[in-house]
């Protein structure tokens, strides 16, 4: 029996690798009665016309094809905060630091409880891509379904905890130096923005279920439109009705709900996704069909517990990526404390602190930005190396890595050329803040920021690499090495006399200091990476011949 359907997962640029190929085998299924061979004529010439394209693509080709959506993306979230931190920054009294101190500490609070649970993305886009690469469709599937409900579960609590907790937690983060007007802006931002916990989640498990069917445009279309969302209602709040740090936090937390809804609406198929079609599966099970008669794949959160062995490979991946991430964002949460605790000559009393947690926040912003910019190679990377390992393909996975890392010294110095331009010519600061012990705190930040991009992009790529290949426990053992190198540079700096006056030559600076261990921290995880990436035999081999 024929039957006449289309293959294609989710839109994506390079649909020839995702399930299309009926040659290679990808539209041959089994269902729980039969083998139902696929073979209408007209689809079979759209499949030629994919396997001709995907076999003629360039790797830079697919690597950007991926990367520049997945660029935009992932850089909407940080411009929230950043369109934040300006409405705020610019519509306070002048010279008060104390609303822009008061959102520094609770959104440094609130990227280290988002951040710890990035797993949700980081883990379950390789291990969905292996599944799909591999053709096993219901097992792509499952671990979609197994992270939407994990994301719910785990975003509910995370509501609780910091609503609960809120207050001895923004203590931790610096509110009690920076006197009390900057700790009541902080409970304000921080009371409303974690109620958008759960929709923060459901975004990064559902960017990564995308991502690992090669879709990086359906989520640069829903985070676009949320973004736009939240500028509007900045203005509206926070420049119109002066509602500081509390107007800041209804805006973001109202374009994170929209977006979660519209990102379950295309996974759950109520919604069309970047090129208007909706998830389709070949596995002609319980999925249902739309009105062409095409069988669509349905990815919605799990109702029932999954067995144990089922869920293992999700919970293995998760939890190495979850200590990563917690012993990352130690490092960054302690990075704002001390920078509470970082007071300039001459200013005595709160100010001082605030104007450092102001300045430390407003270059954290930029730092992130980058951050994500680089990381629109790793999400490309980390979808592409895991589908070469699915396929069983040594050389494509290499051909990826090595390319990767060619495009991100390029991201690098572009990232810092810009920086250095918004930094001399003084835009940056005069975009963000006002206040004069603001601007000259961030002006210290701003030259290490600008430094830093080239090794930046190395290690996100890297990370990127690494995570396709599903080493997520030996990352996790590096990031806690990479974090001891951050803390034992600023303990030298800081409270020794070598470091002091041999090292710094007898120019101290606390929150400068932080920033070089920020500098450690980020090269220790480069030659961690690099260690395994050249590893022979290893799972790239970076610098291996190929294999005919």
């Amino acid at each position: 029996m024929a039957v006449t359907t289309t293959t294609p997962l989710i839109a994506s640029p390079y649909r020839g690798v995702a399930m299309t190929a009926s040659k290679k085998g990808y539209d041959a299924c089994e269902s729980s009665n039969a083998v139902m061979d696929i073979e209408n004529d007209a689809d079979s010439s759209s499949d030629d016309e994919d396997l001709t394209e995907s076999d003629t693509m360039s790797t830079s080709q697919r690597i950007l094809n991926l990367a520049v959506p997945a660029l935009i993306s992932l850089a909407i979230d940080p411009l929230m905060t950043i369109a934040d931190t300006a409405f705020v920054g610019r519509y306070s009294a002048p010279n008060d630091p104390y609303p822009l101190a008061g959102l520094g500490s609770a959104a440094a609070l609130l990227v280290f409880s988002f951040y710890v649970f990035s797993f949700l993305a980081t883990a379950t886009a390789p291990l969905v891509a292996n599944r799909r690469a591999a053709k096993d469709e219901l097992g792509a599937r499952l671990v979609g379904g197994q992270a939407l409900s994990l994301a719910i579960v785990l975003g509910t609590v995370l509501t609780l905890v910091l609503l609960i907790f809120r207050h001895p937690l923004l203590q931790v983060m610096g509110t009690s130096v920076t006197g009390p007007q900057a700790d009541m802006y902080a409970d304000q931002f921080l009371t409303v923005r974690a109620l958008a916990a759960p929709a923060v989640l459901l975004c990064s498990a559902s960017n990564g279920i995308m991502r690992g069917y090669l879709d990086t445009k359906t989520p640069t279309l829903i985070l676009l439109g949320s973004n736009a969302v939240n500028l509007i209602l900045d203005v509206i709040l926070v420049a119109n009705l002066g509602m500081g740090p509390q107007g800041a936090g209804i805006a973001t937390t109202v374009a994170e709900w929209i977006a979660a809804l519209c990102f379950l609406g295309v996974l759950s198929g109520k919604l069309p996704s970047a090129d208007a079609k909706n998830i389709r599966s070949d596995t002609l099970d319980d999925n249902t069909k739309n009105a062409s008669g095409e069988v669509l794949l349905t990815v919605t959160p799990l109702l029932d517990l999954p067995k144990w062995s089922s869920i293992k490979p999700l919970v293995v991946a998760a939890s190495s990526v979850f200590l990563r991430s917690i012993v990352l964002q130690v490092a960054m949460s302690s990075a704002a404390a001390m920078a509470a605790r970082s007071t300039s000559d001459g200013m005595i009393d709160g100010s001082g602190a605030s104007a450092s947690v102001a300045a430390h926040q407003v270059a954290l912003q930029l730092w992130l930005l980058c951050s994500f910019l680089c990381d629109a190679l790793a999400t490309a990377s980390q979808a592409l190396v895991a589908d070469g390992i699915g396929r069983g393909d040594d050389n494509a996975v290499r051909e990826v890595s090595q390319t990767v890392f060619k495009w991100g010294l390029v991201l690098g110095l572009t990232l810092s050329t810009f920086l250095w331009i918004g930094t001399s010519s003084g835009v940056l600061i005069d975009f963000f803040t006002s206040d004069e012990g603001t601007r000259i705190e961030l002006s210290k930040l701003l030259t290490i920021v600008l430094l830093a991009q080239p090794l930046n992009s190395f290690v996100f790529a890297a990370d990127g690499v690494l995570q396709g290949a599903e080493e997520f426990a030996y990352q996790a053992k590096a990031m806690a090495l990479s974090v001891m190198s951050a803390f034992a540079m600023f303990a030298v700096l800081e409270y020794t006399t070598f470091g002091q006056e041999i090292i710094l030559g007898g120019d101290n600076d606390t929150l400068v200091n932080v920033w070089y261990g920020l500098i450690a921290l980020q090269a220790m995880r480069g030659i961690t990476s690099l260690v395994k990436l050249v590893e022979a035999p290893g799972p790239i081999n970076l610098l291996g011949k190929q294999v005919l």
